[in-house]
């Protein structure tokens, strides 16, 4: 028997590179190796050899499982992450643990108006708590509106934080401090303070405990006033009010609120050709620093969230929109000597002429009769057409969210464009009615009201008048001042321009006599108008100096009169020597 010859194997270690070279590959010398590696060569033979190749064979073995186990460990990892995915998003989204810093508001002159205090609040950390009872009892001997089983129970959950108390006073504080009990501490925090009160408080709105806005444009500009803990390096938002123009119209409208007896009362200053607000007051009001303090109507905010039937105010739209729409000229001649009747409805004047008019004098004399006739020469496409230019149809922009949507008829046929014609039918806010009025104003462009300071923007305008037609009713505003219902809103110097209104409110049973807004739409300098004044009363009452009567030339057109004498040299405004009649009124003949 041929004994077989000895079995031989070459193993090659690359003691550096990944692989081993193909078992039974001999490389004729250690030269063969690749370059660079270094290589261990041994040869086995025999039993020694067989025991090598079965070693070499658990080596692969084993390797193949941790291979299999790696392999199967990576997919499941992959597998999980995958599926978390979008938990794990929500639970490692930036979530606003802090306190939230604002920035400063300041009128358009620096003056602050809303801006950030650090406070101390009160937590637990009941983790630390050693005698909870104790401890509750104790903090209500300094802290006595705080519930006691609230607390207790605070105090024995053992979690690590819990706010017991926010935004404490200093002596608060240091009653607390002094009590000196485990678990206890404070965390400073950042509180909105309003330095003047109640001023501007419908503009400014509120924020809630953790400074987040709530009103006015605390909420409206949420977003921007908010800012991240580096706030001492935040710029402040700038408002268009004038804070001396604003005192000076809050004064007045309270002094008139008193005088009337009045439910509420609004005052818009607006600059006509740019649409910033120069001050805008509804009362009642709150102090944003405690608005839960006051009750919901001192919260609501007349002059934009509510909606009124406006009056005789809207004769100036009907007469502008009459003459751009070439239906009239300023000699154009109304029959006013009987009153109107229309499905079912009888129209009559208040200050009744009881003969022809001409669009001057419908405007003068605020006659319904000659504005609805006006308004049925329009018609009533070509009517809504220019009130929707005018924007009284729509919700207008604003940087508040209490911002009210106009009330229109459901239905709206002849009638309703008559009865609109002089006021009723279509329910507007007060600050939808100063837009629309800048637009005669300001030679025929209409402009969107805003809060905020123009500085480098520019505003934005839309032609929807041609600039004679808006020259020539601020003419015809004129007259009702110089000659008409709105005498009382004069100012030697200023050239007062304007327009009363007073309407009924709606009640049971359709309008009541005794339930009156009144509103006086006013512009000044007449020969080149800059700013708008709107002042409106919600049910004023007669005085004795009035005679009896509670209607706008006796209420909201001094009032308005009263504002304008004092904002005008603060906002610039240089009085005229002389008056001199505009050109619509001598065209019409009114003059000689």
């Amino acid at each position: 028997m041929n004994a077989s010859p000895p079995s031989s194997a070459w193993v090659t270690i690359d003691l550096d590179a990944p692989t081993v070279a193909a078992r039974g590959q001999r490389p004729s010398s250690a030269s063969d190796a690749p370059q660079g590696f270094d290589v261990l060569e041994m040869e086995f033979t025999g039993t020694k050899a067989q025991a090598a190749e079965n070693g070499r064979n658990r080596m692969a073995l084993l390797a193949a499982c941790f291979l299999a186990a790696f392999v199967i460990l990576g997919m499941r990892v992959l597998e999980l992450t995958l599926a978390d995915a979008p938990q794990m998003t929500a639970r490692s989204a930036p979530v606003q643990s802090g306190p939230i810093h604002r920035a400063s508001i300041t009128d358009r002159n620096g003056n602050v108006l809303a801006t950030d205090v650090a406070v101390p609040s009160l937590y637990v950390d009941a983790r630390k708590v050693i005698e909870p009872v104790a401890t509750a009892d104790a903090l209500l001997t300094v802290l006595p509106d705080l519930n006691r089983e609230k607390l207790i129970s605070q105090l024995t959950s053992g979690r690590a934080f819990q706010w017991i108390k926010r935004q404490l006073g200093p002596r608060q504080q240091a009653a607390v401090h002094a009590l000196g009990l485990p678990g206890i501490a404070f965390k400073r925090e950042p509180k909105r303070v309003y330095p003047k009160a109640m001023s501007a408080a419908h503009v400014l709105g509120y924020v809630d405990m953790d400074n987040t806005g709530i009103a006015g444009i605390e909420r409206g500009l949420d977003d921007l006033i908010r800012q991240t803990d580096d706030y001492n390096e935040a710029s402040p938002v700038v408002l268009s009010l004038d804070m001396g123009v604003q005192h000076a119209v809050e004064e007045e409208l309270a002094s008139a609120m008193e005088t009337f007896n009045a439910k509420s009362a609004v005052g818009i200053v607006l600059d006509v050709h740019t649409g910033e607000v120069r001050a805008l007051a509804s009362l009642p009001d709150y102090d944003p620093n405690a608005p839960m303090a006051s009750d919901d109507k001192a919260r609501f905010n007349t002059a934009t969230r509510a909606v009124y039937e406006m009056g005789s105010t809207f004769k100036v739209f009907t007469a502008a929109i009459a003459l751009d729409a070439g239906v009239a000229t300023l000699t154009s001649r109304y029959d006013a000597r009987q009153p109107l009747k229309v499905s079912g409805h009888t129209i009559h004047d208040y200050h009744a002429e009881e003969r022809w008019l001409t669009v001057p004098e419908v405007v003068m004399h605020s006659s319904n009769i000659g504005t609805a006739k006006m308004a049925m020469d329009i018609g009533v496409a070509q009517h809504k057409e220019y009130l929707a230019r005018l924007g009284l149809l729509d919700r207008p922009e604003l940087e508040i969210p209490e911002v009210a949507q106009p009330l229109k008829p459901r239905q709206w046929h002849e009638v309703e464009t008559m009865t609109i014609s002089f006021g009723h039918g279509l329910a507007v806010s007060p600050l939808q009615l100063a837009a629309a009025g800048s637009a005669i104003a300001n030679g025929g462009f209409k402009v969107s009201p805003t809060l905020l300071a123009m500085r480098d923007r520019e505003p934005k305008r839309e032609r929807v008048l041609d600039t004679r037609t808006a020259n020539d009713v601020v003419d015809l505003m004129r007259m009702v001042v110089s000659e008409g219902t709105g005498s009382k809103a004069d100012v030697p110097g200023y050239e007062v321009a304007g327009k009363t209104g007073t309407a009924e409110k709606p009640g049971r049973g359709g309008y009541r006599k005794d339930r009156l807004i009144t509103s006086f739409l006013s512009v000044f300098p007449a020969s080149a108008p800059e700013y708008l004044v709107l002042v409106l009363l919600d049910e004023p009452q007669a005085t004795k100096d009035t005679y009896g009567y509670a209607t706008a030339g006796w209420n909201a057109a001094p009032t308005a009169g009263n504002v304008i004498r004092r904002v005008a040299p603060i906002l610039g405004v240089s009085p005229v020597k002389t008056r001199m009649p505009g050109p619509a009124i001598v065209e019409a003949g009114l003059v000689r």
